[in-house]
């Protein structure tokens, strides 16, 4: 069983890892996320759980300065059913509705793994590219052979040309 990483956010909003004993950043904290670190964020003097408002702001962050994941009309609706009646089950559906894809996207990996033999794009970057060369040849040796060749007319022809010319001969 793995220990929960704590991070200990400050009023200054500095951020301070108690597993490595120094200050990270919050683009540290979405790493420690990518590579599915069980953590938690907690305010230095009250130990306050502040997970969820740096997890927001690490969303805000990307959200504002990459491509937008959620579009302005899903962030309406979301905030619209906060204090409707559904608030609470639209908060367990959205984590099902996510848990599912991410099993669906790890799924579709696997398969595109076992199809193509391959556990890396890197790896699968490779086999595309030495089948292209092996095609790439191939076409190139049939064009040079098929470039090579003298152009011949009919068989049928050919033999009609040696007759005349063995016939003038004579």
């Amino acid at each position: 069983m793995t220990k929960t990483r704590v991070i200990k956010k400050y009023p200054n909003r500095r951020l301070y890892d108690t597993d490595i004993s120094s200050y990270i950043t919050i683009e540290d904290v979405r790493q420690l996320i990518v590579d599915g670190e069980d953590f938690e964020v907690r305010d230095a003097k009250s130990g306050e759980d502040l997970t969820r408002q740096v997890l927001l702001q690490i969303i805000a962050e990307h959200e504002q300065n990459g491509q937008p994941m959620l579009s302005t009309k899903m962030l309406s609706q979301i905030i619209r059913l906060y204090g409707d009646s559904l608030q609470g089950f639209m908060g367990s559906y959205l984590d099902r509705s996510m848990q599912t894809f991410m099993d669906q996207q790890a799924q579709f990996r696997k398969q595109m793994g076992d199809v193509l033999g391959q556990t890396t794009p890197w790896s699968m970057m490779n086999q595309l590219t030495e089948r292209n060369m092996e095609i790439w040849k191939d076409f190139q040796e049939n064009l040079v052979a098929g470039m090579g060749r003298t152009q011949q007319a009919d068989p049928d022809k050919a033999a009609a040309k040696d007759k005349d010319t063995a016939r003038r001969g004579k």
